[in-house]
């Protein structure tokens, strides 16, 4: 004897409410492999998204050392002087500084090279590494991060 109720199984059709959700699906489907396809066109063909440096206004090459005090003495490359000395914590300026410094040596590459600090006919601020072809936008980082290495285009004595 069975005593679990019987059903009436009927074999499964798609209700409508299930085929008007695979439609969409479907669409969603062609259109990420459509954008999926054009990414790798673009890439592939070699366009560069990224808009060009605008001119250069103005560039100061700068050395930093740190002091055993801990901090962090910033040098004019061509007359050899200390223009600035940042204390404290600073850590926008040290993980700048140790970003750039952890690429020069994995290329086996000294200290001696100076960093060029541009500023661009648009406002932008780079830091550069001639060494090693690295640089930094600084201003994607806000505009009080930027102004820490904006503080050393007149900074010392003999600014430029």
């Amino acid at each position: 004897m069975n005593t679990l109720p019987q059903h009436d199984w009927q074999p499964s059709r798609k209700t409508p409410q299930a085929q008007g959700l695979n439609r969409p699906m479907a669409w969603i489907g062609v259109m990420l492999l459509a954008m999926l396809v054009a990414v790798g066109l673009a890439r592939w063909s070699g366009l560069d998204p990224r808009t060009p440096d605008a001119a250069v206004q103005w560039q100061r090459d700068l050395q930093f050392r740190d002091l055993p005090s801990g901090d962090i003495a910033v040098m004019d490359h061509r007359t050899g002087q200390k223009v600035a000395v940042f204390s404290g914590e600073q850590g926008f300026l040290r993980s700048t500084l140790r970003a750039l410094a952890r690429e020069r040596q994995r290329e086996s590459l000294g200290k001696e090279a100076p960093f060029l600090l541009i500023g661009r006919t648009d406002g932008r601020l780079t830091l550069q590494d001639p060494s090693t072809g690295q640089r930094i936008d600084l201003e994607s980082f806000g505009p009080s991060n930027a102004a820490v290495f904006a503080s050393l285009r007149l900074a010392g004595p003999t600014a430029p």
